[in-house]
């Protein structure tokens, strides 16, 4: 087993309201200025917000605002903005998050060219009821089981006056457009699910009702092992390596004790992504620590960022729903590992 250090907790939350239910889920970058990370920020009533600090290198805050620097401005956000990640594309860095109105949450984009003044780009996944995926994605092969049990809500349709969607989380770009397309993760429970356009603006309601007819097509990572056995959703943006993309993802199993995220890796073709070469038969590192293991929510490690320095590969994460922890592993040991695991 490849071996993982825990660096510890390098971000926790202060007495600003903003932020004083935890700090989690960190979109991380890497520039010529240092490390800039995006945290979702959760105020009392689970109300999150994006705010900001920067490391002059992996282990040492710089800079902290003791404000959000994103906060929620359409219905779709209303009860928060959550999970942030972020990539560069064609010099203009993508920072996709979670919308949430207090009933359905879904994957939207801002956009920005100096990481100060963002755009917002709006939800750019289907709005679609269950029924309306449970038609479209029938359409050609029946989908999991599965898929009814996470997306059906219960059997309810409407909820606080607003009608009830389908989930569509974790949206994350590749870093770079792959023989010039754009390329993005995003989950619908309980798999990862891959997507490729020319550009945003090929996201129409049209395209969405073509993508799903053909759902199952568009299916990258299903569960294999024990302890992604729920479901599995991206976590960090792919990292470009001479062997592959290096996805670092989310798994979770359910226990006697509730569920449990982990963090997992596998590994995709660079020219086709869609393609899996490898993939870790064992968690990359799960909550072992007292801050992963007791928190807001307990049993969690969910990563969502990661930089490269040298030879090592550092991967910071939400501890427990409350903070923020960081691992280190060697990045040239991880890809000897994924490839002995094809």
């Amino acid at each position: 087993m490849i071996e993982v250090k825990n660096e510890g907790i390098v971000l926790s939350k202060r007495d600003f309201g903003f932020e004083a239910e935890g700090v989690l889920n960190p979109a991380v970058i890497k520039d010529e200025n240092g490390i800039h990370i995006f945290y979702r920020a959760v105020a009392s009533g689970n109300y999150s917000t994006i705010g900001y600090c920067k490391f002059s290198d992996p282990f040492t805050l710089e800079s902290r605002l003791d404000y959000p620097l994103l906060v929620p401005q359409n219905d779709f956000d209303s009860n928060g903005i959550e999970d942030p990640r972020i990539v560069k594309i064609d010099n203009l860095y993508y920072l996709t998050y979670t919308g949430y109105d207090g009933v359905n949450a879904l994957g939207a984009l801002s956009v920005s060219k100096d990481l100060v003044k963002f755009e917002r780009y709006g939800i750019i996944v289907p709005k679609i009821t269950f029924d309306h995926f449970g038609h479209l994605a029938n359409s050609k092969n029946e989908v999991a089981r599965k898929y009814y049990r996470y997306n059906i809500h219960g059997g309810s349709y409407q909820k606080n006056g607003k009608q009830m969607l389908v989930w569509d989380k974790n949206v994350i770009f590749f870093p770079r457009r792959i023989n010039g397309k754009l390329y993005f993760l995003h989950r619908i429970r309980p798999d990862i699910q891959l997507v490729c356009i020319n550009d945003l603006k090929d996201l129409t309601l049209d395209f969405w009702q073509k993508y799903l007819i053909c759902f199952e097509e568009h299916i990258l990572l299903t569960a294999k092992h024990k302890f992604e056995i729920s479901y599995i959703g991206g976590g960090c943006p792919p990292i470009e390596t001479e062997l592959g993309w290096l996805l670092i993802y989310h798994a979770v199993h359910d226990t006697i004790d509730g569920y449990v995220y982990s963090a997992c890796a596998a590994l995709l073709d660079l020219e086709n992504p869609h393609k899996e070469i490898a993939r870790l038969p064992y968690p990359l590192f799960k909550p072992q620590k007292e801050w992963e293991l007791n928190g807001v929510v307990n049993n969690v490690c969910f990563p969502t960022g990661a930089i490269t320095q040298d030879d090592t590969l550092y991967i910071y994460y939400g501890a427990a729903d409350e903070q923020i922890a960081m691992v280190s592993v060697s990045l040239s040991l991880l890809l000897k590992e994924l490839i002995s695991n094809k």
